[in-house]
């Protein structure tokens, strides 16, 4: 009889022994709410609003005065750009082109926009010269795709006007992108339209 309780209670601490370890490998459920942060997490995140983009633009061929009588100075311009936050353009395109007629000759030069920067009446556009007409001074006084500057101030009423920054001699550093002098010059015959990019309308002198 002994040997039989001392059997019967070796098999029980077996199988205790043996159960222990499964019922210590059974997770434990997890509470709702940590249920519901993972179902967050795995669950994809919205997609994120659009950046609002706005667009400048300025269009127009003007004469501007000029010092010497006989002479004729004009710049035209077609020019975008487009901006998200702040007032640097995330891109410029277009191109502007100044004329100088001296001497029953006309000179002039062609530029590829790399900025267009606009603030309510007033315009900078800045660009590398791409072409020039032959024999004109800056194809030998220049170096090539040497940069320059206008200025704008197209204002709803009163006189438009117009500044040029001339370009830097060679070997000379690059006049800086969107910079230009202030518009000094009147506009004398023609004008420009300017569209700024807050949105108003566009202005047309």
């Amino acid at each position: 009889m002994p040997h039989r309780t001392l059997r019967a209670t070796l098999l029980l601490a077996v199988a205790a022994a043996v159960a222990a370890p499964a019922a210590a490998a059974a997770p434990a459920p997890s509470p709702p709410s940590v249920r519901k942060t993972a179902a967050a997490a795995a669950a994809p995140a919205p997609p994120r609003a659009r950046e609002a983009v706005t667009v400048s633009s300025l269009k127009g061929d003007a004469r501007m005065d000029y010092p010497v009588a006989d002479e004729e100075v004009r710049v035209s311009v077609d020019a975008r750009s487009t901006y998200a936050a702040g007032s640097v353009p995330r891109r410029s395109w277009g191109t502007f082109r100044i004329s100088h007629s001296q001497g029953g000759t006309l000179y002039w030069g062609e530029f590829e926009v790399d900025c267009l920067t606009t603030g309510g009446p007033t315009a900078t556009v800045t660009g590398r010269l791409v072409r020039a007409s032959p024999g004109h001074p800056w194809l030998t006084l220049l170096d090539p795709h040497t940069r320059m500057g206008v200025s704008f101030l197209v204002p709803e009423k009163g006189e438009a006007r117009i500044g040029l920054s001339g370009a830097t001699g060679k070997g000379e550093p690059l006049l800086t992108a969107c910079m230009a002098p202030a518009a000094d010059a009147k506009v004398v015959d023609g004008g420009y339209t300017l569209r700024d990019r807050e949105g108003r309308a566009p202005h047309r002198r």
